[in-house]
């Protein structure tokens, strides 16, 4: 087991369960039993986690024990939840499930469903060509032993390279090569976090640095950000005068989940508060090729660094393809040989010939992320034209790159209508994934990643469900506040 969470933990998790809409009435064990399933398919609740016992999340909820007790016998019937008497009950993965590319559990027969619940897009053609290319350079690696740290020299200068052109002058010994973005979060939050310290980072963010900072056993602040207008100077440069975080994890380039883009000003703003504290700034990039609509960068981030305390992560996931493990850490020097000493203890090294791949890749950088913006700017305007069609109470926010929409829903129904979805073969990821505590359920990211007809015929079952909520809870609910 991984855990135990205790009964207040469950319970904001859970938030407005009982209130929650449904396509069908259903007695409050089985709306409680379909809420813990909820939390277990987006990933709130991991696998092998202990539940509370019937008595604590009875009183944690303020219902009656048997209505806890109905709810866990109904979740080990669906294979959900394991029980030993005195040992308790833990999370489980149904027989009828895996766990699909997003980590996250899915029934087996899910291969038709329209996956809206991944944000990265399929391979580019020319990744076979460079895959070849690859092949033919990689004898010249096969005499030593195929451990390079912090990654082969090709791969490091030439991603220092296209630092430099972004106007950020880099050095190859200021880059580590990782296996992913999110592998060079997790160097990073070992190098420089303690467990126990303060993170402040946005809400809402991306869910699998929040994974990673709990796997830190990190204490999180979270700024929140506007839907319409992202960050809050003065509120976030007061979240980090005032908490004083050892981290503060930030993506300034087209926000996950929400698109916004950080102005030039406030980049330099950030940097000088965060020095004043003594805060080390994460700056996840992994969307800074995807500007649309001939939207002018602002400059790298760490262009207003002058005390080494701007750490800059991304990698080949987003503009290139997923399948392709290879991301990279932007910092100083000393702190790049710090982290392959912390590395050698987790992996050794990526592996060479996905290097080689990378480094092709990046040699014809300008083709592929040209079809990349101009193939994400279809599928955008095409899903935004669906919405404004069949869902127009949705408050969306254009974004000017990136790979996804936040949408502000017309009521705090994103997690009932991501388990209504399912049903209909769309895969949704819920509001609550991107903050904490079950908080943002009016809220919803839709990436614009699949093909504009899927995207289409998507949001059209998503109208239809969200018209069968209506019809079966309308009656329950009150004008809820907004949450941002």
């Amino acid at each position: 087991m991984t855990g135990q969470v205790r009964g207040v933990q469950l319970a904001r998790l859970l938030g407005q369960w009982h209130a929650l809409p449904g396509r069908r009435r259903s007695p409050d064990y089985a709306a409680l039993a379909g809420s813990v399933r909820g939390l277990l398919a987006d990933g709130r609740l991991p696998l092998g986690v202990r539940l509370p016992a019937e008595r604590e999340l009875a009183e944690a909820l303020r219902i009656s024990r048997t209505t806890v007790t109905a709810a866990y016998r109904q979740l080990r019937e669906t294979g959900h939840l394991a029980s030993r008497r005195g040992a308790g009950s833990w999370t489980m993965l149904p027989g009828n499930h895996r766990v699909a590319s997003t980590g996250l559990w899915t029934p087996l027969d899910d291969r038709e469903m329209l996956d809206l619940g991944v944000a990265a897009l399929a391979a580019p053609p020319q990744l076979l060509s460079a895959a070849r290319a690859a092949t033919e350079d990689l004898p010249r690696y096969l005499s030593g032993a195929g451990y390079h740290p912090t990654g082969i020299i090709e791969l490091r200068e030439a991603v220092a390279d296209a630092y430099t052109a972004r106007g950020l002058p880099t050095s190859a010994d200021q880059i580590m090569v990782t296996s992913g973005t999110q592998h060079a979060l997790d160097l990073v939050l070992r190098l420089a976090l303690a467990p126990g310290g303060t993170v402040l980072v946005e809400s809402p963010t991306y869910p699998n640095a929040l994974a990673a900072l709990a796997g830190r056993r990190a204490r999180i602040t979270t700024h929140g950000l506007a839907a319409d207008g992202g960050w809050e100077p003065d509120l976030l440069l007061g979240s980090l005068r005032q908490t004083r975080p050892k981290l503060a994890y930030l993506i300034p380039e087209f926000q996950n989940p929400t698109g916004h883009l950080m102005p030039a000003s406030l980049r330099e703003r950030v940097v000088a508060a965060a020095h004043a504290v003594g805060t080390d700034l994460i700056i996840d990039e992994s969307f800074v090729d995807l500007a649309m609509d001939g939207t002018e960068l602002p400059p790298p981030v760490a262009t207003y660094d002058r005390h080494s305390r701007v750490v800059s992560i991304g990698g080949m996931s987003k503009p290139y393809w997923g399948g392709l493990r290879i991301g990279w850490v932007r910092a100083s020097a000393p702190q790049v040989q710090r982290l392959a000493a912390v590395r050698v203890g987790v992996d050794m090294a990526s592996p060479v010939l996905d290097q080689l791949v990378a480094v092709h890749l990046l040699a014809d950088a300008e083709a592929i992320v040209a079809d990349r913006r101009v193939q994400l700017a279809v599928q955008r305007d095409a899903l935004l034209g669906a919405l404004a069609h069949q869902l127009p109470e949705w408050r969306v926010t254009v974004p000017r790159g990136g790979v996804t929409l936040w949408a502000e829903l017309d009521g705090p129904v994103s997690s009932a209508l991501a388990r209504a979805a399912e049903e209909v073969g769309v895969r949704l990821a819920p509001g609550p994934r991107f903050g904490l505590d079950g908080t943002l359920e009016r809220f919803l990211r839709l990436p614009f990643t699949l093909p504009a007809a899927d995207l289409v015929e998507a949001v059209g079952r998503l109208a239809a469900i969200r018209y069968d909520l209506d019809r079966a809870g309308r009656q329950r609910w009150r004008e809820p506040a907004v949450i941002a």
